[in-house]
C-alpha cells in the first residue's frame, strides 16, 4: 500500500519532517540518496552533496540547534563538531523508531501533479537505471540548499587562461592539498574564514578577498555563547535602530574595529547581512598570516589581479560564493527558483501548487533544525485537517510581504532571499496554525512547537 506522504531528503530537515508525521501517525515514505541520514553533516556522505569538511564544527550553540523534540547530550561541547552531530542525527532517528520508513541510496527524479489533485513521484535506487513511479497526496520537499555550488557569476575575465587550481568551498575537505601552496580565498562568509584561517596554517601565504566588508561576531560574548544572545526575547528586539545601535557598540567593545585587522569597513549595519562568525580570524589576520585583498578584477595564467590595481601569484582560488537554490525533480514551471528567489507562504506552502511543501528551506538567524520541526507540526495540522489554509489573495499578499521586508532590511544579495529571524518564524508559525485552526473549526488544541529557551536541557 503505498503511504500518503512523500519526504525528499533525510537530511535534517527531512528527518525533522518525519518525526512530526509518525508522531503523528500520518503515513509516509522517506528517499534520501545517500546511505545514511545526516544530509549536509555527513562528512564524505556518499550522496555526494555533502559541504561538511573534516575541522567543521556549528555555528550556532547546540541549545540553540536541537530539536526540541529531542535536546543534544549533556556532554557535548556547546559548538559539537560535524561527527557529534551525525551521531545526534542517527539517535534522534532511533529514538523515534522511524528509520524503515526511510529508503537510503534512493534518488527521487520527478514529482509531478496529478488529475486528482495528488503527485507522481518517480524514484530510482541507486545502480538502477529504470525509476518505478508512486503516487502520493501531499510532497515534502526537504533536500537542503547547500549543496548545489554557485560559481562567480559571470566567471571573472581570465579564468579560462588561469594556470592554477581552481576551486568551490563545497568541494574543501582537508588543507592536505594547501600546503606550501599560495592559496586566494573568496569571500566574507562563514565558509570563506573558516577556510582562509584552516588554510593559513600550512600554506605559503593565504590571501582573503572580499567585494564588501562584513560583521565579525565571535561565538561568545562576556562568556555567554553569542546566539543566547540574539535569540532570547531581548534579542528578538534587536533590529530596531536603537538595539542595533547597542548591538555594534557591544560588538565594537568585544573585538574591535575590524578595519584595525585590515578588514574593509563594512557598508551595512550589523543585521543587515547574514552573519560571519568567527573567533579565529581576526587572530589570524593580527598575525599577518592571512593578507586582505579586495575583489577580483582579472586572472591571467598564475597572476590574479585586484580591483586596487595589486596582484599575487596564485596556486589556488577557493570560490566560497554560496549555492543555488535548487529542485532538478521538479519541472521549472512547476517551481523556478531563479535567482534563489522562491515564492512561498510562510515560507513553507507554494499557493499555486496545493500538497506541494517546503521544510528548511530558510537561511535563519539562529538554527534550522528546530525552525523546520516547527514548519513540520504546521504542515502536519494541514494533512490532518485540523487547520486550513487561507485564500490565495491572502497567501501571495503574505508573501509580497516578506519579500518587500527582505528588500528593505538586507544587503541585496542571493544570500538573503530566504532570511528568516530564529523567533520571529516560530511567532509566525504559531500565530498561522492558530488560525489555520480557527478557519477549519476545530475545537481541539494544536500540539506546542513553540521556541526553544536558550538553556541547556539535555536528553
Amino acid at each position: 500500500m503505498t503511504a500518503e506522504v512523500c519526504i525528499i531528503g533525510a537530511g535534517s530537515s527531512g528527518i525533522a519532517a518525519c518525526q512530526v508525521l509518525h508522531a503523528r501517525g500520518i503515513d509516509f515514505d522517506c528517499y534520501e540518496t545517500g546511505s545514511a541520514v545526516g544530509g549536509n553533516w555527513r562528512y564524505l556522505n556518499d550522496n555526494k552533496m555533502s559541504s561538511a569538511y573534516k575541522s567543521l564544527h556549528i555555528n550556532t550553540s547546540r541549545e540553540i540547534m536541537e530539536y526540541k523534540s529531542f535536546p543534544m547530550r549533556h556532554d557535548y561541547p556547546t559548538y559539537p563538531n560535524h561527527v557529534q552531530i551525525a551521531q545526534y542525527f542517527d539517535r534522534f532517528v532511533d529514538h523515534f523508531g522511524f528509520r524503515d520508513r526511510i529508503q537510503f541510496k534512493t534518488e527521487v527524479v520527478a514529482v509531478t501533479r496529478t488529475d486528482d489533485g495528488g503527485w507522481d513521484v518517480g524514484v530510482r535506487k541507486r545502480g538502477q537505471k529504470r525509476a518505478t513511479t508512486r503516487h502520493y497526496r501531499a510532497v515534502l520537499v526537504a533536500n537542503g540548499h547547500h549543496w548545489d555550488a554557485r560559481w562567480p557569476e559571470p566567471a571573472f575575465p581570465g579564468a579560462d587562461t588561469f594556470s592554477g587550481v581552481q576551486t568551490h568551498s563545497h568541494f574543501y575537505k582537508t588543507f592536505d592539498d594547501y600546503i606550501d601552496k599560495r592559496v586566494l580565498v573568496l569571500g566574507i562568509g562563514n565558509s570563506a574564514c573558516d577556510i582562509a584561517v584552516e588554510t593559513s596554517k600550512v600554506s605559503e601565504r593565504t590571501f582573503l578577498a572580499m567585494r564588501r566588508g562584513a560583521h565579525v561576531v565571535p561565538k561568545y560574548l562576556f562568556g555567554i555563547p553569542t546566539d543566547h544572545l540574539t535569540t532570547s526575547p531581548l534579542g528578538h528586539m534587536r533590529y530596531s535602530r536603537v538595539q542595533r545601535g547597542i548591538a555594534e557598540v557591544i560588538m565594537r567593545l568585544a573585538r574591535g574595529d575590524v578595519t584595525k585587522y585590515g578588514l574593509p569597513k563594512p557598508d551595512h549595519s550589523l543585521g543587515q547581512a547574514h552573519p560571519t562568525i568567527s573567533d579565529d580570524l581576526l587572530v589570524r589576520l593580527g598575525h599577518g598570516d592571512i593578507t586582505v585583498k579586495p575583489n577580483i578584477e582579472r586572472l591571467d595564467g598564475d597572476t590574479v589581479h585586484f580591483v586596487d590595481g595589486t596582484s599575487e601569484q596564485i596556486d589556488v582560488i577557493v570560490y566560497c560564493t554560496g549555492y543555488k537554490i535548487t529542485f532538478p525533480f521538479l519541472d521549472p514551471s512547476l517551481i523556478d527558483a531563479k535567482d534563489n528567489e522562491i515564492s512561498l507562504f510562510h515560507r513553507v506552502v507554494d499557493p499555486a501548487h496545493p500538497g506541494l511543501y517546503f521544510i528548511g528551506l530558510v537561511q535563519p538567524l539562529g538554527a534550522i533544525m528546530p525552525l523546520a520541526e516547527a514548519q513540520s507540526a504546521w504542515v502536519a495540522d494541514l494533512l490532518e485537517g485540523v487547520a486550513t489554509l487561507p485564500s490565495d489573495a491572502e497567501m501571495r499578499r503574505e508573501i509580497a510581504d516578506y519579500h518587500r521586508a527582505l528588500e528593505t532590511r538586507y544587503v541585496k544579495s542571493k544570500r538573503h532571499t530566504i532570511q528568516v529571524d530564529f523567533l520571529e518564524h516560530f511567532a509566525e508559525l504559531e500565530k498561522e496554525r492558530a488560525a489555520g485552526a480557527k478557519r477549519s473549526g476545530q475545537t481541539r488544541a494544536l500540539r506546542a512547537t513553540s521556541a526553544p529557551a536558550a538553556t541547556s536541557s539535555v536528553a
